[in-house]
């Protein structure tokens, strides 16, 4: 059966999608500790982090790697968090969020009522710095 990460990859379940490639989607996550916080996600149904082979794990750090980055850019974060867990969704996720404080690493924080306006206004200021920073071939519209 597949899980709520491949049907929002197979458009059967919405997404705010940041980052698309043949082997990696990014998108925004529906309870964010911050605003603009992603998921990196490989297409590939991968239950836990330690059954994917090193070139996946690569190509998702990476990924997550260059959306930090656009977060840095997009938000003015100090820092930009990454956590892997995989306990509510059994499918291989990188969690990268920006921050301004060791606060922002309290995941007791999630906002599971985001605006969604918000939500789509932090999806496009993400876009546009990904653009802006040259990796536009891999920015959904």
């Amino acid at each position: 059966m597949p899980t709520l990460f491949t049907k929002i990859i197979d458009g059967e379940v919405p997404g705010r999608f940041v980052w698309k490639d043949d082997d990696v989607v990014a998108f925004l996550t529906i309870a964010p500790i911050t605003p603009g916080h992603t998921l990196v996600v490989p297409r590939r149904e991968i239950e836990h982090w330690l059954e994917a082979d090193p070139e996946t794990l690569t190509r998702v750090m990476a990924v997550a790697q260059t959306i930090g980055r656009a977060q840095e850019a997009a938000f003015g974060a100090k820092r930009v968090g990454v956590l892997l867990e995989g306990y509510e969704v059994p499918h291989l996720h990188v969690h990268v969020w920006p921050t301004q404080s060791p606060q922002d690493f309290d995941v007791k924080r999630v906002d599971h009522a985001p605006d969604p306006a918000a939500m789509d206004g932090a999806a496009d200021a993400l876009r546009t710095a990904l653009r802006e920073a040259g990796h536009g071939a891999s920015v959904p519209q």
